[in-house]
């Protein structure tokens, strides 16, 4: 019985990182292809993961802690990175500067601070 939900949990998480594969490979836009290994693949290694904790605790030696391990770096450290990679890209486009702009003006207008746009610096 535990190698049927082994084999479940091993193809429901070969799928979901395969959809997540093929995401990443054919979605148009950067902020589209962040959802393919960060969403689906993650939660694919993730049951992966599980399958390979439920073989290995049932072999003998007790809760396999290396998944345990492994899960909670994948799981805290795909968020992060993928934040990162889109921040990095808001940057590169150049919005995150015209938002700063925009806002600058906007509270500095009319206000005679040093630097605003309507003092002479």
């Amino acid at each position: 019985m535990l190698e049927i939900f082994i084999s479940l949990f091993l193809l429901i998480g070969a799928a979901f990182a395969l959809i997540g594969s093929i995401g990443l490979a054919r979605l148009p836009d950067l902020f589209m292809r962040l959802h393919g290994p960060t969403k689906a693949t993650t939660l694919g290694v993730g049951g992966i993961l599980v399958a390979s904790s439920l073989y290995f605790s049932n072999r003998g030696g007790g809760l396999s802690l290396h998944e345990l391990l492994v899960t909670l770096f994948l799981f805290s450290t795909a968020p992060i990175s993928a934040f990162l990679v889109a921040r990095t890209m808001l940057h590169l486009r150049g919005e995150g500067a015209q938002r700063r702009e925009k806002t600058d003006s906007c509270a500095c207008s009319g206000r005679g601070i040093p630097g605003g746009p309507n003092t002479e610096s």
